[in-house]
């Protein structure tokens, strides 16, 4: 029988497969579903950025705002350099209403990869 992390006996295969089926249900546009395969991949590998990136934009795009938020935040914290969250995050703020906190991060992310996307977002033209 093979090794299994934790009680509940998810393997770290069964882990990356619950990832790649997170990621095409996402695709799909059912975020909801992509969190719940999510969630047990997370607490059982806290640290891994990837999953928890997947998570932010599910939770963005089911609206869930704040869970977005936080989950975009612990990436910039382990991965300041990364330009998309940065681009999220801002968007996050940008639902949330609050235009100072996301022009910043569309700044950055601007900064960080001059994508046209980013560049238009930032506005320094304006």
């Amino acid at each position: 029988m093979p090794e299994t992390s934790g009680w509940t006996g998810r393997t770290p295969e069964t882990h990356v497969i619950d990832f790649r089926a997170a990621e095409q249900l996402l695709a799909a546009r059912d975020p909801r579903g992509a969190v719940k395969l999510l969630d047990p991949v997370i607490a059982a590998h806290p640290e891994n950025t990837a999953a928890r990136l997947l998570r932010a934009r599910a939770f963005f795009a089911a609206a869930q705002l704040r869970p977005a938020e936080l989950e975009f935040t612990i990436v910039l914290e382990r991965e300041p350099d990364n330009a998309y969250a940065h681009f999220a995050l801002a968007r996050t703020y940008e639902r949330q209403l609050r235009p100072d906190q996301a022009k910043r991060h569309f700044r950055l992310a601007a900064a960080l990869d001059p994508k046209p996307q980013y560049l238009e977002a930032a506005g320094f033209d304006s």
